[in-house]
Order: C-alpha cells, then structure tokens, then sequence
C-alpha cells in the first residue's frame, strides 16, 4: 500500500509542477502573442497612410521635375539673364529635395512592410510554439491519468 501512494503522490508531484512549467509557458506565449497582434493591428492601420504618403510624393517629384525642365528650356533659349538662371537653380534644388523626400516615403514604405511580415512571421512561431505546448500537456495529462494500479 505504501508503494502505490508513494507512486502516486511521486506521479501526482511531477504531474503538478510539469503541469505548472507548461502553464506558465503557455501564458508567456499567449501574452506575446496577443502583444505581437496588437502591434500588427497598429502598423497595419498605418499602411494606408504610408501608401498616400509615397503616392503624394512621387506625384510632387513629378511636378518639380517638369517645372525644373520648364526652366531649363527657358534659361537655355535666354542663357544671359540671372533671373531665369535663379529660378532654374531654385527649381532644381526643390526637385533634388523633392526626390529625396521620395526615396525616404518610399523606404518607409519598404520598413513598415518589413516589420508587418516579421510581426506575422514570429505570431505563426509564437502559435505553433503555443500548439506544441498544449499537445503536450495533453498527452502527459494522458500517460498520468493511465498509471496502472497494482494491487
């Protein structure tokens, strides 16, 4: 009698805190899981936004640079005058900044779709991670519930 309860209460103990590790674990993934969602949800909101922003932009580049070649044309059918050669200088450097202003739009673009597909990629690990804990919470629930019983 006294090897059958020091075998269940041994089984019962180690049952109990496997049971607890995996608890705790599970709890842990649940939590950055659900955290990792959250953040999806935010970036994913932002994609429109940084979408507009990168369409405004290129169509802004595209408005400077015909103003620039404008006064380009304009300056090279009067190359003597200083006021056709400034507003060319000033268009051209409002283009080069309006390029830059592009590139950035469109690099942001790039890192806010970067960041949404690693979010989902480690929200798919952190959930088979999760799967696998479950599974085997409840095939040891199993193997521990079978203990045979020797009379």
């Amino acid at each position: 009698m006294k090897k059958i309860l020091l075998l269940i209460s041994t089984s019962l103990f180690i049952y109990i805190s496997t049971s607890a590790q995996v608890n705790t674990d599970s709890l842990s993934l649940v939590s950055e899981i659900s955290r990792d969602q959250l953040k999806l949800g935010k970036l994913q909101n932002q994609l429109e936004q940084q979408v507009n922003n990168k369409q405004n932009a290129s169509e802004k580049v595209q408005s400077s640079a015909n103003k620039n070649s404008s006064a380009a044309e304009k300056l090279s059918n009067d190359p003597d005058s200083k006021k056709l050669a400034r507003k060319a200088k000033n268009t051209a450097r409002d283009a080069k900044k309006d390029s830059r202003n592009a590139r950035n739009e469109s690099q942001n673009l790039d890192n806010l779709n970067k960041d949404i597909e690693n979010l989902k990629n480690r929200i798919a690990k952190n959930q088979l991670k999760l799967n696998k804990h479950l599974k085997s919470t409840r095939s040891y629930q199993i193997s521990a519930d079978s203990i045979p019983y020797n009379q």
